[in-house]
């Protein structure tokens, strides 16, 4: 049978700037990747979104990025190896305060826009951001791009990793998302974005902007918070996996 997680970027809200519906999004989620105040989010606002993931028994994730509030953590900074293995331990740190104040266990990491990017393209920060997470806690699971340096990176380190491929993103052909800046880069149809995923699941393969089939494997499919009909779009792609009989769970932490 096949199974997927659906991961959502969420807790994106800032101050007073308010960024998706995250309540109403929680419901229709199994792993949910909160920001850690770089790129997004506030003490506040992570606080309430890990309130809210263990109301709804949503497994809690640390979304770390770049330090760009402004840019919303999606533009490139060239940051050193222990650059990036000090902003990640930094905001893993921060998060697992209010885990661990709210009786909640900490699941996963996922590193957010440019950094998740630019760490599935470079080994070394691959392994910085995976060594990092390795030492604040190696039952932690790494969420990266499916077949990207940062998976690779997580499986050398020693971390149990997830595979993680996108609805609403296409594809190039070397596997790699295309960049946000290229027209053809979002998928807005809701029809097309769930016949990919089911595509992906089902076939272990996503077509590129070329129209190539390229392998991956799909562990979780990522759900942004900050689109404009994520409700609606991930209760129609709820729908739809069960009537395909894909059953939809969070990925495990193995036992320590």
């Amino acid at each position: 049978m096949n199974t997927i997680d659906i991961n959502c970027d969420i807790g994106e809200s800032y101050g007073a700037y308010t960024i998706g519906a995250d309540e109403q999004l929680f419901p229709y989620i199994t792993s949910a990747n909160i920001a850690c105040g770089f790129h997004a989010g506030d003490p506040g606002v992570m606080r309430q979104s890990v309130q809210y993931a263990l109301k709804y028994g949503v497994k809690i994730g640390a979304h770390p990025g770049l330090p760009d509030l402004q840019g919303f953590g999606r533009r490139q900074i060239d940051i050193s190896a222990t650059e990036a293995y000090d902003l990640v331990t930094y905001q893993i740190g921060a998060l697992s305060a209010f885990v661990q104040q709210e009786g909640g266990i900490l699941h996963h990491v996922k590193p957010h826009g440019a950094l998740y990017n630019m760490a599935a393209q470079s080994q070394s920060l691959a392994d910085a951001i995976a060594q990092a997470i390795y030492d604040f806690d190696p039952r932690l699971m790494l969420y990266g791009l499916a077949g990207s340096a940062l998976i690779q990176a997580g499986n050398q380190t020693g971390l149990k990793v997830v595979n993680e491929v996108f609805a609403d993103r296409t594809y190039r052909d070397d596997g790699l998302l295309t960049p946000r800046s290229d027209p053809l880069a979002l998928i807005t149809d809701t029809e097309q974005a769930v016949r990919q995923v089911i595509h992906m699941i089902q076939q272990r393969s996503v077509i590129s902007t070329n129209g190539n089939s390229i392998p991956l494997i799909a562990d979780s499919v990522c759900i942004h918070g900050d689109g404009q009909h994520a409700v609606s779009f991930v209760k129609e792609l709820q729908s739809r996996l069960e009537a395909e009989h894909i059953h939809i769970q969070p990925v495990m932490q193995t036992e320590s």
